[in-house]
Parts: structure tokens; C-alpha cells; sequence
């Protein structure tokens, strides 16, 4: 039976901004692979498009989910906060029409007929007329925050790694110059190099290079972490636990329990943990990221949508940062920072907390990011990778920069 897979969003959506403002929740990265892709993996259909219910702006950057063109048809309707196991991935492929998973009073996952799929894309999920099944939350992995994302990283990676179906290093001639700790723990994908000198300690968690990345020599990596297809990890860097180097990245410096989604450098000296990057990110030389408070209390974050601070009950949460986002040389950026899509931080002092999207910082002082001017230097940026800015991608960015308020 073919598999129709719909994932939507719910009320936690505006807890993973300023990541969501240019993706769908679907789309965040946590281990090696996206929500959705652990997803496709867990129900047997790895490879496949993912789609889903869009909010509009993002329509023509990512796939949105198509009608049903029979009634006849069921839809699997997936919420991807919810990360699959291997059972909690059979119970739901295993789903009759109108039975659905919920934990709590939060729905996991439902199989529906095409017609009560038409309806809930318009009037949202209704589970009344549906059979349930409750899991019980402390068996089941969700995030409901944007740090729950590194939180759960170092034990996603191995989840991951096992999707994979790798084997481990058999033989570390193949890397005479080069330091494998535990190397039964080390997976290294074809077409990587790991030059002399170079540092794999996996002896508290596993350790992933994906096709074509490049661990230069004298690079140090503890696992679990995972340096994804075509990275780069510098001359000298320091990878500590539970981090995730995203797809064609570049990185460089102190780095410790960090996801870089994709196309993002800090390719110099500096240190960053405890934080997620979007795409199109870059550090400028000796960026460095509090993580932890002077006086060891709780770190505080604004809400994205009221703009009001409050207390996460974390002592480690470092830096947030939107797709595009930039900092100069030298820049410090508190523990708990939430930076927008866009932005431009730029001085030698700490910016603001808080970082509205098209940003343009020097200190507290901030002035909005001209939209012409910021779509130039995405252009610029995308063309180096090959990427175009399409007209679905310019229009995305334009919508956000409207509903922006300073």
C-alpha cells in the first residue's frame, strides 16, 4: 500500500522561531537527517518528497501536500515534533483509517479518509469521530522548544547512524596519520578524508562523516557527533559532543553541543555551544557565544510572538539563529540570544537578547535591514554554493521582512 504522508504543524509551532520563520517544522535538522526524513526512514520510505500542510509563505520553497485525487484515497497525517522510534514508527504505519496516536492531548499521528483530510485542512484537526491509541509521554521523544533541538542531539545521531544500516571503520590503515579512537564507533561515508593529524575520539558516542566531508589534520572530534555530506572541519577545530555540522558546511574554532542546518560557516577561532544555526549563517573570526550565566541561575529568552522574556528552567542555552544571519569579527552574543532571519551583528559589544529579523546591529542600536540590500547579499552568498534565489524564495524573505515590526 502506497503511503500518502501529510505532516502538519500545532500550537508549538512560534516555540521553534526565528528556525520556522523559513522552514516548516518538518524541515529542522536534529541528529544527522530533518524530522521528516527520520520520519520516511521509520515508515519505510526513505527517499521520498516530503510534504505538508504550509503556511503560505513558504509555499514553492518547500513541497506543500497535494489533495487527494480520489476519495477512495487515505491520508497519514504526521506531526514531526514528535521524533519516531522504530515502534512508534510500526504503530503508525500500522494504522487502520480513522484510528490515530495521540499523547496526551497532542495528536502524533492519524490516518483519515481524503474527504476528512479536505476538512481539517480547512478547519484544523478535529480527533472526535477518531479511535485512539495513547502512548505514554516519558516512552516517546517530542520537542516543544527550539533547545530541545541539541538537547536531544547526541542520542539522535545515533538513532541516525543506525538508519543507515553503516559499518563501522574496519580498518584504520586506510588513515595511518590520523588518531581513531574506538574506531568500531566511527562511520566515515565514501569519498571523505580525514587527513593526518586528525582526532576521532568515539569512545562516549558514535562519530559520522558523510560523503566528500574534509576533516583537516589536527582536528579534534569527540562523538556523538556528525560532520554531514560535503563539510568542512578546519585545521585545529575542536568538535566537542552532541553536535550536528549540517550539509556544506564550513567550521573552524570551540564548538560543543551545536546544530548548523546547512550552507553555514564559522570557519575561524571562536566558541559557540549550546546553540542551533539555520542556513545561510556565517560567524565572522573570534565569534564567541555565552552559553552559561556568570552567576549560574536559569537562562531567560524572549517569546518569539510576545516579545516578552521568561524563564526556560535551563542553565545552557547559547545562541538561536535564523537563516542568513551574519556576525562581524570579535562579536559576543549573550547566553540565550534569539537573532531573526537576516541580520546583521555587527560591533564590540553585546547586542540585544532579542534580534527582530532585517536587523542591522551595532551595539543596542538597531536599524532595519534595507530589503534590497539584503536580498543582494543572499544572492551573492546562494551563487557561491550554486543555488539560485528563486522568485518563491524572494517572496518568502519579502513576507517576513513585512510582518517584521522593530
Amino acid at each position: 500500500m502506497k503511503i500518502e504522508c501529510c505532516f502538519f504543524e500545532d500550537d508549538y509551532l512560534e516555540n521553534f522561531h526565528p528556525l520556522t520563520l523559513t522552514r516548516p517544522v518538518y524541515d529542522l535538522r536534529v541528529g544527522i537527517f530533518t524530522l521528516a526524513e527520520k520520519w520516511l526512514y521509520a515508515l519505510g520510505i526513505p527517499g521520498t518528497q516530503p510534504g505538508g500542510i504550509l503556511r503560505e509563505h513558504l509555499n514553492g520553497v518547500f513541497h506543500s501536500f497535494p489533495s487527494p485525487e480520489s476519495n477512495n484515497d487515505s491520508v497519514l497525517w504526521i506531526n514531526p515534533r514528535f521524533i519516531p522510534s522504530k515502534e512508534l514508527g510500526i504503530k503508525v504505519k500500522n494504522l487502520a483509517l480513522n484510528q490515530c496516536v495521540v499523547c496526551l492531548d497532542q495528536l502524533v499521528a492519524a490516518r483519515i479518509t481524503a474527504t476528512m483530510h479536505r476538512i481539517w485542512v480547512e478547519t484544523g484537526v478535529e480527533l472526535s469521530d477518531l479511535q485512539k491509541t495513547f502512548v505514554d509521554e516519558n516512552k516517546i521523544t517530542q520537542v516543544k522548544n527550539s533547545w530541545e533541538l541539541f538537547q536531544v542531539n547526541g542520542r539522535e545521531i545515533a538513532k541516525d547512524i543506525d538508519l543507515l544500516h553503516l559499518e563501522p571503520l574496519k580498518d584504520s590503515g586506510q588513515y595511518p596519520h590520523s588518531i581513531l579512537i574506538n574506531p568500531h564507533q566511527i562511520f566515515i561515508e565514501p569519498g571523505a578524508i580525514i587527513e593526518p593529524g586528525a582526532m576521532l575520539f568515539a569512545g562516549k558516542g558514535p562519530i559520522y562523516i558523510g560523503r566528500e566531508a574534509h576533516v583537516m589534520a589536527k582536528a579534534v572530534i569527540r562523538g556523538p557527533s556528525a560532520v554531514c555530506e560535503k563539510s568542512v572541519v578546519k585545521m585545529g577545530a575542536k568538535i566537542y559532543e552532541d553536535t550536528t555540522i549540517g550539509p556544506i558546511c564550513k567550521v573552524g574554532g570551540e564548538i560543543a553541543n551545536v546544530i548548523f542546518h546547512s550552507y553555514s560557516n564559522k570557519g575561524h577561532d571562536g566558541y559557540t555551544g549550546n546553540s542551533v544555526f539555520g542556513q545561510w549563517c556565517n560567524l565572522g573570526a573570534d565569534t564567541n557565544t555565552s552559553n552559561l550565566k556568570n552567576n549560574y541561575s536559569t537562562v531567560k529568552v524572549f517569546d518569539w510572538k510576545t516579545k516578552k522574556e521568561f524563564d526556560t528552567g535551563q542553565q545552557f542555552i547559547g545562541t538561536i539563529m535564523g537563516d542568513h544571519s551574519k556576525t562581524g569579527i570579535n562579536a559576543m552574543l549573550n547566553t540565550g540570544t534569539m537573532c531573526g532571519v537576516c541580520c546583521n551583528l555587527f560591533s564590540d559589544d553585546y547586542p540585544p537578547k532579542f534580534v527582530p529579523s532585517f536587523s542591522w546591529v551595532s551595539g543596542n542600536n538597531i536599524v532595519p535591514y534595507h530589503f534590497d540590500k539584503a536580498i543582494e547579499a543572499m544572492e551573492r552568498m546562494m551563487q557561491r554554493r550554486s543555488i539560485p534565489l528563486t522568485t518563491s524564495y524572494h517572496n518568502m524573505m519579502k513576507a517576513i521582512f513585512q510582518s517584521t515590526s522593530f
